[in-house]
């Protein structure tokens, strides 16, 4: 199984940009689609960004699109969060998540096989 951690986190101001990375061990990560989830203080954690194994196919939520972008390097075993226009609402820890079904990363999170440790961004108004 997949191993992720997450890095890149920290405190921005609206507006401003982030970068998130997910590093994942072993010679499987082409194997899985990708995402990114994020929970806030006293909500459920939340569907954020997802793509396929290849990369082709790309998921936003509503929330997010036009300024969040997730993409995947299967040579470096790392998938990437670019986040800009930053809002306070997305203050949230973001979490790695990695599955065999593309499908369970976009609607059925409870099911979703590995979880990396997460990390903390904070927007500031």
């Amino acid at each position: 199984q997949v191993q992720l951690v997450e890095s890149g986190g920290g405190l921005v101001q609206a507006g401003g940009s982030l970068r998130l990375s997910c590093a994942a061990s072993g010679r499987t990560f082409s194997t899985y689609a990708m995402a990114w989830f994020r929970q806030a203080p006293g909500k459920e954690r939340e569907f954020v960004v997802a793509i396929s194994r290849s990369g082709g196919d790309t998921y936003a939520a509503d929330s997010v699109k036009g300024r969040f972008t997730i993409s995947r390097d299967n040579a470096r075993n790392t998938v990437y969060l670019q986040m800009n226009s930053l809002k306070p609402d997305d203050t949230a820890v973001y979490y790695c998540a990695a599955d065999s079904s593309i499908v369970v990363l976009t609607t059925q999170y409870r099911r979703v096989e590995v979880w990396g440790q997460g990390t903390l961004v904070t927007v500031s108004s």
